[in-house]
C-alpha cells in the first residue's frame, strides 16, 4: 500500500488556490514548530459567502496538499461552513495522511480559523472565542503549534 493517496500526490504536485489575495478581508497564519510547516490563508468574503481563497505554504507535500484541499472545501461556502470544517474532513478528503502527518490537517484547519477570526476582528463582528484555538495554551505548546500573526 502507498504511503500516501492518488488525492495527497494530486493536490502536492497541482495545489489549488495557490497565491496571496492582496486585500483579503481575512488573514490567517499559523505554524508548527516541531516540523517548521507554515501556512498562510488569505479569504475574501461577501455577504458571509468565502468568495476567493488562497494560501501559501512553507512545509512538505502533506501540508501544501492539506492547504490546497482545505482551499477547495471552503471556496464558495458560507463562514459557518468553513468553520465546521475539521482536520478529519481534511484528511478524509485527501483519501488519508500518515498518523505522522496528520498535523498538517491540523494547520489546514487551524489557518481557516486564524482568517475567519482576523475577519471577526478587522470588521468588528462579535464572535464566540471559545470557538476559536488559543493557540499559545499548553495544550497547543504540546502539539507543536504556535500562532505566528
Amino acid at each position: 500500500m502507498a504511503l500516501y493517496s492518488e488525492k495527497v500526490f494530486d493536490h502536492f504536485k497541482n495545489p489549488r488556490n495557490v497565491g496571496e489575495i492582496p486585500d483579503a478581508d481575512g488573514i490567517g497564519e499559523v505554524g508548527n514548530a516541531k516540523c517548521g510547516d507554515i501556512m498562510k490563508m488569505y479569504l475574501k468574503i461577501d455577504n458571509n459567502i468565502i468568495t476567493d481563497v488562497k494560501f501559501e505554504t512553507f512545509g512538505c507535500g502533506s501540508a501544501i496538499a492539506s492547504s490546497s484541499m482545505a482551499t477547495t472545501m471552503i471556496k464558495g461556502k458560507t463562514i459557518e461552513e468553513a468553520l465546521a470544517v475539521t482536520n478529519k474532513d481534511v484528511v478524509e478528503a485527501l483519501d488519508g495522511l500518515p498518523a505522522h502527518k496528520l498535523h498538517c490537517s491540523v494547520l489546514a484547519e487551524e489557518s481557516i480559523k486564524s482568517a475567519v477570526q482576523d475577519y471577526y476582528e478587522k470588521n468588528n463582528i462579535p464572535y464566540d472565542k471559545s470557538k476559536f484555538p488559543v493557540l499559545e495554551d499548553c495544550e497547543a505548546c504540546d502539539a507543536g503549534q504556535v500562532r505566528m500573526v
